[in-house]
């Protein structure tokens, strides 16, 4: 689904990411982490072109999309979610999804994926579809920001820190709509500094450290002593 190789990438003249390579397989739920400053938002951005790539190339189903517009490659299929969830305060839940549906002029279309997002994953926004975004809990923002990604009907999903400053009970039902999506033949790709609440849906994780993969692999990862001690806080 998704090839990184050899990507160099950065802010300018400041570089974050050195030579990291990396497979997302399609259908599978795969999470980065690693310390803060390690370069997993860097990675994320780097696919969506919001930062400056030195090197390398970023393979999308077999299409180099390596610095191409942020419009086409959510053309392509793919969508992304900020870290901070970044929805539009003084628009309604609604006018927010219809946000997520730019790229699309059918009425029709726009407003039955309105109907299934609402329906299959977030029906709590139902209720407040008219109210404005400022009102949310932040749960539900998070989820609105989710749902607008959703309504270009994405072939991978980059989701930047979901569960940042949720509450344990929201959090664990987040990762439940995620792995829900990812039911539905969404492939997903994660940064989570929750690593105990994400490892449970995740397929493969990915661990980054000073710019770079420093290990890969399934959930047998976790046992490893350095990732339990550092991200798990064993002993």
């Amino acid at each position: 689904m998704l090839s990184i190789k050899n990507l160099e990438s950065g802010y300018g003249k400041m570089q974050i990411l050195f030579g990291v390579s990396l497979n997302v397989k399609p259908n599978e739920i795969s999470i980065l982490i690693g310390p803060n400053g390690a370069g997993k938002s860097t990675l994320l951005k780097s696919i969506f072109n919001l930062v400056d790539v030195y090197k390398g190339n970023i393979i999308f189903k077999n299409k180099n999309i390596t610095k191409m517009l942020t419009h086409e490659l959510i053309k392509l299929g793919i969508g992304y979610v900020p870290q901070g969830r970044q929805v539009f305060p003084s628009l309604t839940v609604e006018e927010n999804l219809e946000m997520g549906a730019f790229l699309t002029n059918e009425k029709d279309l726009i407003q039955k994926r309105m109907e299934e997002i609402l329906e299959y994953h977030f029906p709590d926004l139902r209720r407040k579809i008219k109210d404005y975004a400022f009102n949310l809990s932040g749960g539900q923002q998070q989820m609105l920001a989710i749902g607008r990604a959703l309504m270009q009907d994405p072939q991978l999903l980059l989701l930047d820190e979901p569960s940042l400053g949720l509450s344990p009970k929201i959090m664990k039902e987040l990762f439940k709509k995620i792995k829900e999506i990812n039911g539905e033949g969404v492939t997903i790709l994660i940064v989570e500094q929750n690593v105990r609440q994400a490892s449970q849906i995740a397929d493969r994780i990915f661990v980054l450290e000073d710019g770079k993969v420093a290990l890969s692999g399934d959930k047998r990862l976790l046992k490893d002593k350095r990732i339990e001690k550092i991200y798990l806080g064993g002993r």
